[in-house]
């Protein structure tokens, strides 16, 4: 038997195909070859049509079906990750009626802070553990006030991992865990935050039926099969968004236990079995995949947009030179980049900024001294220090991260950044052959009833570990000099 998995990011569509027996991914696809598009229509905006998304998994599980031949009837489940706060909204017949505002977009940042204030604050920490902020629910109220006759059509609103699944299913139906984040859970009422939906004038209805995060959650239609060529029936057993399957997929389930990506965004995500918050939302509490009402599972979320965007830009900058070859041009510069230093908040509200966009900035820059490998050093060593921000604002909420697990991608592949995270962390990185397709495919399988969460990771294997080595006294230095320029 095997298990399908689809990660559907904001740059490509993922998709695994997972041996349920082995716990082997035995074929992997990505789809588009070059990164997706994002519409701005205006400053600070980030949109993208949902159908491109819907295009792009039945490509991808096409080019699975190339590399591994297999039955449609021989899946028995699939699961879903996704970019996390984006919004769709669709008709009654389920078809969309605007592009979705995706996660980085940054135009409903007065209308949380706004709610923030009159809802106050004191409410919203302790029910919501988050400001409103720039969240799902505000970007639907900005419809609702820039779009009245569209948002009067909508039936159904959704994430874009409940879009898929609707797709796959014919079904609208969410998560508990999704619906948190979106900020339209309450956590001291343990349901959904009705006050904030009577705040924002939206009506419940809006919302989509609960569904468990491992378990049924529809069945492959005819008409869907037909066009993915599988076979109809096949359950959908699992979604997360990206960062809690993230961690789902490098088994960061416990207390204590941190997973990190750094691709198009950057992020620590740590799990607590506390209902914590910042005083200031920098960082953002959303229930994990894991918790139960005995169980307190809560992941704890820190997120750098401007990661996979300055990386590209770099590129672009550069000559379009290899990923790879940049890492290599990097680490050719000394440790600190002779000085120069990069601040990446160039991608909309960046929310451990109190969701200010300050846009990026380069400091110290001298025209006689810096060349091209500071630069790329100086980017991979400031991704860094605004990673650790972050996870500073998580420390004062009494979280204790030690080891930190992380897939063998994106930037995670560069020795330099690596080195340089575990050093100005003074974290242990352990490196595992998984990402987020495979942990979804892994996740359906415990829907299915496959595995248990505990047997669910067979065949995954650490392949590297990094550990702070003498260089880390001197990043620390350079850290602090870098917080100094913040000011």
């Amino acid at each position: 038997m095997y298990l399908l998995g689809y990660d559907i990011g904001s740059s490509s569509v993922k998709a695994a195909l997972l041996d349920a027996d082995s716990g082997i991914c035995v074929a992997t696809a990505t789809s588009p070859a070059q990164e997706m598009p994002m519409q701005a229509p205006q400053a600070g905006w980030a949109e993208q049509d949902p159908e491109r998304w819907w295009q792009e998994v039945q490509h991808a599980t096409h080019l699975l079906q190339k590399q591994q031949p297999f039955d449609g009837h021989t899946v028995a489940g699939i699961g879903i990750a996704y970019q996390m706060h984006g919004l769709v909204c669709v008709d009654k017949d389920q078809q969309v009626l605007r592009p979705s505002i995706i996660w980085c977009d940054s135009r409903a940042v007065n209308i949380g802070n706004k709610a923030f204030a009159q809802l106050g604050h004191e409410y919203c920490l302790e029910h919501l553990l988050n400001s409103p902020g720039n969240f799902t629910a505000s970007k639907l109220h900005w419809v609702q006030e820039n779009e009245p006759k569209l948002y009067e059509r909508i039936h159904k609103i959704m994430l874009p991992g409940d879009f898929i699944a609707m797709r796959l299913t014919g079904e609208a139906c969410t998560t508990v865990s999704g619906l948190s984040e979106g900020i339209f859970w309450d956590f001291a009422g343990n349901g959904i935050a009705q006050s904030l939906l009577d705040y924002y004038k939206i009506d419940r209805s809006l919302l989509s039926n609960i569904v468990p995060t491992f378990g049924l959650q529809g069945k492959l239609t005819e008409a869907a099969a037909k066009l993915l060529g599988l076979a109809p029936g096949i359950p959908v057993t699992y979604r997360a968004g990206d960062q809690p399957n993230n961690a789902f997929s490098l088994n960061v389930l416990q207390p204590g236990e941190a997973a990190t990506t750094a691709g198009t965004s950057g992020v620590v995500y740590a799990v607590h079995d506390q209902i914590a918050y910042d005083e200031q939302s920098r960082v953002n509490t959303f229930v994990h995949v894991n918790n139960t009402e005995t169980d307190i599972r809560n992941g704890v979320l820190m997120c750098l947009n401007g990661t996979g965007i300055l990386n590209s830009w770099l590129r672009s900058m550069t000559g379009n030179l290899p990923y790879n070859e940049m890492n290599i041009l990097a680490g050719k510069a000394p440790v600190g980049a002779d000085g120069l230093r990069i601040y990446p908040f160039g991608n909309g509200a960046e929310r451990i900024l109190a969701n200010v966009d300050s846009g990026a900035s380069v400091k110290n820059l001298q025209f006689n001294i810096h060349h091209k490998e500071h630069l790329l050093r100086a980017a991979q060593e400031g991704i860094v220090f605004a990673l650790r921000y972050g996870v500073d604002i998580m420390t004062q909420m009494q979280m204790n991260i030690q080891r930190v697990r992380a897939g063998h991608a994106n930037m995670f592949l560069s020795p330099l950044f690596r080195q340089v995270f575990a050093n100005t962390l003074n974290v242990v990185i352990e490196l595992y052959n998984t990402d987020g397709a495979q942990g979804a495919a892994r996740a359906a399988g415990v829907g299915a009833g496959c595995y248990s969460l505990e047997d669910a990771f067979k065949g995954m294997e650490c392949i590297a570990t990094v550990e702070p080595d003498a260089g880390q006294a001197q990043y620390q230095e350079i850290y602090a000099e870098w917080l100094q320029g913040m000011q």
